[in-house]
């Protein structure tokens, strides 16, 4: 077996196509955006580079690829609420062979060792946790949305065969969008109803730089306390909210004010891999031509529960309940154009939203783990702690 470092076009042409050829038999993987997984490697893409930087490797068997994986070092997380400085690995792939999987593994481990850091995680990107992040534990039989895992069951005994540990997991509910929701809901919904301070729109698309400056202004108050979030800049947001013009269906995001400032959001995009599965990792003139043709059609029928946020000073009031009875009025009576809810990136941890999660219903149709491995085997190891 021979390991390459990624430095080449031909090299990194191996490492995207390479999963083309692992999962060709697999009826519920989706081929990623080929630019979507060069741009993790592009530093005049992914931002990551200001403050970190990565690796890859392929490794081969007599001149045919048998594996693939990335390490990353990150400065301004790799110390964020850890018991010592963390990497990362991740874009893992792999044949059902532990010894392979060992070279990748190790690969990894000695560059991070090399950077000063004491442990690492994977899979998970270089970049934001809202991507590429955690191995699938569970759900194999569906398709993956868009910039999320998929992987071989085998994967997780590869893993835990090196010595990885599950640091935390995250869930993905599914649910039909025109069942009834559990009478909690309803319940926070009528008692906020109650405080006419409290007011709820969906996004309207010629005021983005104003929802852009709301959903900074929540996220930064809801979310950065939590293990590993990092604040985002004005530019980071209007960013964000730009990338998603595209498929942003206005009526399936909502904000929530109290007395005219933003206090939540509740964000909920088309699942775009349901067109994206059309185009065969090529988002070139055909790709786009294609994406196209399937959103204009309005084949998709899926509804993706991105991310959840409400500030600090207004938890526990019911405002979940009350945003979630909002969005359902509308796509339940009004606008009737998405039948699954899939609601995803759920970590264990955050058991306060697991509970309103099981209230909104669906099961949990997929699991992500996140793994961690201490380079100090006599280390005692802790899984993450919940959300207080």
């Amino acid at each position: 077996m021979k390991l390459t470092e990624v430095i080449t076009t031909q090299q990194s042409k191996k490492f995207i196509t390479f999963p083309v050829r692992l999962y060709k038999d697999e009826k519920a993987w989706i081929r990623p955006i080929d630019r979507d997984i060069e741009g993790i490697f592009d530093p005049g893409v992914n931002e990551s580079f200001q403050h970190g930087e990565c690796i890859r490797w392929i490794l081969e068997d007599n001149g045919v690829v048998i594996g693939r994986v990335a390490a990353f070092v990150n400065t301004i997380t790799q110390n964020k609420d850890t018991d010592q400085p963390t990497g990362g690995m991740g874009f893992f792939e792999c044949i059902n062979d532990q010894e392979a999987a060992n070279i990748l593994f190790n690969s990894c481990k000695i560059w991070l060792q090399q950077k000063g850091v004491e442990a690492m995680d994977g899979p998970i990107n270089f970049g934001d946790r809202d991507k590429w992040w955690g191995l699938l534990t569970k759900g194999f039989e569906l398709e993956p949305i868009y910039q999320c895992n998929y992987h071989f069951p085998y994967y997780q005994n590869l893993y835990e065969n090196y010595g990885f540990q599950v640091f935390f997991e995250h869930y993905t509910f599914i649910r039909d969008a025109f069942d009834p929701f559990h009478p909690r809901i309803k319940y926070k919904a009528d008692l906020i109803s109650q405080d006419k301070n409290y007011t709820f729109e969906h996004i309207r698309k010629k005021y983005y730089k104003k929802y852009s400056a709301d959903f900074i202004s929540i996220y930064n108050r809801a979310w950065v306390g939590h293990e590993g979030v990092p604040q985002i800049s004005k530019e980071q947001g209007e960013a964000l909210i730009n990338k998603l013009k595209p498929i942003i269906d206005e009526k399936i995001i909502w904000l929530a004010y109290y007395k005219g400032e933003p206090v939540a959001f509740y964000i909920n995009i088309p699942e775009v891999n349901q067109n994206f599965k059309h185009v065969n990792g090529k988002l070139n003139l055909i790709g786009k031509l294609k994406f196209l043709w399937f959103k204009w059609r309005k084949t998709n029928k899926k509804m993706l529960g991105m991310v959840f946020g409400i500030v600090p000073e207004h938890q526990g009031k019911g405002l979940d309940g009350a945003l979630i009875m909002a969005v359902a009025n509308v796509i339940q009576n009004e606008y009737k154009r998405y039948n699954i809810i899939e609601i995803s990136g759920i970590g264990d941890f955050n058991r306060a939203m697991i509970l309103v999660v099981k209230q909104v219903g669906g099961e949990i149709g997929k699991i992500h783990s996140t793994y961690r491995y201490l380079f100090d085997r006599s280390k005692p190891f802790e899984r993450m702690k919940p959300i207080k």
